[in-house]
């Protein structure tokens, strides 16, 4: 394994300040416009925050957290608190009040940055349950209530300032006195049932991320990146150390109702994204060329089929002939220049990870003449461990170790992984720890996958979501569930059930977008999404495209029957999570009587 380049994640960002000090560092929005700031000057503001914490009596080792979307403030506050030689927790601005107090009380932590009042206030309505935090921050506007329990950001970086001054060298031993194994971030797991659990997450960990990407060369000052995921979550930090380490030029902004209009400002050359984002551009895509139907729908599939004889000819490293080429630059400029417009215009690649990404969607997209590559990784392994590049990939996997990861397939088909970049192991709990983490390094990831001869891995399932039908048939549902969302524009989500039953079924929420646009063309009115769900001109829309997918499967793999739930999976309903994965056991748990109804219905017709 090799050896950390820097003691810790800021001396790495000491050195992309002093590499090229003039260059834009990141981007925000501010009062609706967008507000750049050097590497230079985000340094100063970082010490300026460490500062204002050593002030509070910050120790080394203690944890502050942040609960805001992402934004440069995010990226400022986590270095601060990296530099004061603390470890910063994270919450999403999703969490409820209880959820923020169980990350702060069970982290320790001693501060916490909130975004705005909204956010002040849900952490004050749990004031009594967090006895050990000293101080709120509060990055927007002016604390409602005046009684010095929360400050403003302004007012720390001022405080961090006059004490750094009065304190000549003191910022700077704390900054030294951390080392590689010293904690930098811990994470909670919003797992799919029970408690989160802490996933610590060393300075060393983050930047065996940033040098294996180094190594990769697959970014650069040249790049522009936008970044909008939460950066709560392990693959958005990933995003944050890679674009330190290479010195890309980043825009931040987590409110994802604003992406398209950003994506138009910004021009990113790099986006990452979660499988959703791609899905639902997907489904716009697919959706608006059948209805322009005729010669335009026809355009549309002759340039989807001349993109994708292009891209099976790129796949394996060669580039199409005369008449193809020149086929292939007229599709782009009738069909496929405007959907890489409405993506800024200028994307080398996207990036995708966080769940499973259909390859039908990947290979749309790659014939469309926009790349995305997949990567796979777990919070438990600072997210970043397997990618594919940008010259090297294959569809329907995850791509190939970074530098310096180790994997392998125990004799169950499960993945371990072995690193740098591997945790710590989970916060407070060592029987966890000792389950998920072999003693010679081995990380258990509880997927099932397999490796090529090129040593690509593909994911088959989650080791615990595999169905077993009562004929003892192994099922691996999210492939299955995968090939109906890309099949079909009108589904959004799909959770497949059938474990120890003797067929499989699912529950299937609607894309309202595209099915209301749909039900109005058909002169169906409806008040709203339950009504929608209800109808059953909209039900044999949805058939078609299960029996569509049900065509390929074998026999024992077929959706036999489904239910269109009356509203669509969201983190407001507690069945996803924060990065959009479906809680099964929730989804299931809440609609058993449904489930059971299936089988019942069936029994009764034996």
């Amino acid at each position: 394994m090799s050896e950390p380049t820097f003691r810790s994640v800021y001396e790495m960002f000491q050195h992309r300040v002093s590499s090229t000090p003039d260059l834009e560092a990141m981007s925000g929005r501010r009062d609706g416009q967008w507000h750049a700031m050097t590497w230079r000057e985000a340094d100063r503001r970082v010490r300026a925050v460490a500062g204002g914490l050593l002030s509070l009596g910050f120790q080394k080792g203690e944890r502050a957290a942040i609960l805001a979307t992402s934004r440069p403030e995010w990226v400022i506050a986590d270095l601060g608190i990296l530099a004061a030689g603390g470890a910063t927790s994270t919450i999403y601005t999703s969490n409820t009040s209880e959820e923020s107090a169980y990350i702060l009380s069970d982290s320790g932590s001693r501060l916490c940055f909130v975004e705005n009042a909204l956010q002040d206030a849900k952490i004050r309505d749990v004031r009594d349950q967090l006895p050990g935090v000293v101080q709120l921050i509060q990055i927007d506007g002016e604390p409602r209530v005046a009684d010095g329990w929360t400050i403003t950001l302004a007012e720390l970086e001022r405080r961090g300032e006059e004490w750094n001054a009065a304190n000549p060298g003191k910022l700077d031993e704390a900054t030294t006195a951390v080392g590689p194994e010293d904690l930098a971030t811990l994470i909670y797991t919003s797992g799919t049932t029970g408690k989160p659990k802490g996933v610590m997450l060393t300075h060393d960990n983050w930047l065996a991320e940033a040098e294996a990407c180094a190594e990769m060369n697959v970014l650069s000052p040249t790049d522009k990146q936008l970044l909008f995921l939460p950066l709560a979550h392990s693959f958005a930090k990933v995003l944050q150390v890679l674009f330190i380490r290479a010195g890309v030029p980043t825009a931040i902004d987590g409110v994802i109702d604003d992406l398209v209009a950003n994506l138009a400002v910004v021009r990113p050359t790099v986006m990452g994204g979660v499988p959703r984002v791609y899905e639902k551009v997907y489904n716009k895509v697919v959706t608006g060329a059948r209805e322009g139907g005729g010669l335009k729908y026809k355009i549309f599939q002759w340039a989807l089929d001349v993109g994708g004889q292009v891209s099976r000819i790129r796949q394996k490293g060669g580039q199409p002939p005369g008449l193809l080429a020149f086929k292939h630059r007229l599709a782009d400029k009738l069909v496929f220049s405007k959907l890489k417009a409405r993506l800024g215009g200028r994307l080398r690649f996207l990036i995708s990870g966080g769940a499973p990404l259909s390859r039908a969607i990947a290979e749309f997209f790659h014939a469309c003449d926009i790349l995305i590559l997949v990567g796979y990784g777990l919070t438990e392994t600072s997210a970043g461990s397997l990618f594919n590049r940008p010259e090297r990939y294959k569809f329907g996997t995850v791509g190939l170790p970074v530098p310096g990861l180790e994997v392998r397939i125990a004799e169950d088909g499960e993945i371990l992984l072995r690193g740098r970049s591997v945790m710590k192991g989970y916060y407070n709990l060592p029987q966890d720890t000792a389950e998920a983490l072999e003693p010679d390094g081995w990380f258990h990831t509880g997927d099932i996958g397999q490796l090529d001869a090129d040593g690509f891995l593909t994911i088959t399932d989650r080791k615990k979501d595999i169905l077993v039908t009562a004929g003892g048939k192994n099922i691996a549902p999210q492939n299955i569930e995968g090939q109906l969302k890309a099949s079909c524009p009108y589904v959004s989500q799909v959770v497949m059930l059938g474990d120890r039953r003797p067929f499989c079924v699912a529950l299937i929420t609607l894309n309202e977008e595209t099915t209301g646009k749909w039900a109005r063309e058909h002169g169906i009115d409806y008040k709203d999404y339950a009504d929608l769900a209800s109808r059953p001109e909209v039900r044999q829309l949805i058939r078609d495209g299960v029996e569509a997918v049900n065509a390929h499967l074998a026999s024992y793999e077929r959706i036999k029957d489904f239910h269109l739930l009356d509203h669509d999976l969201s983190q407001e309903t507690g069945e996803l999570t924060p990065k959009m994965s479906v809680k099964r056991k929730v989804v299931e748990s809440r609609h058993k009587d449904v489930l059971e109804g299936f089988y019942k219905e069936t029994v009764a017709r034996i």
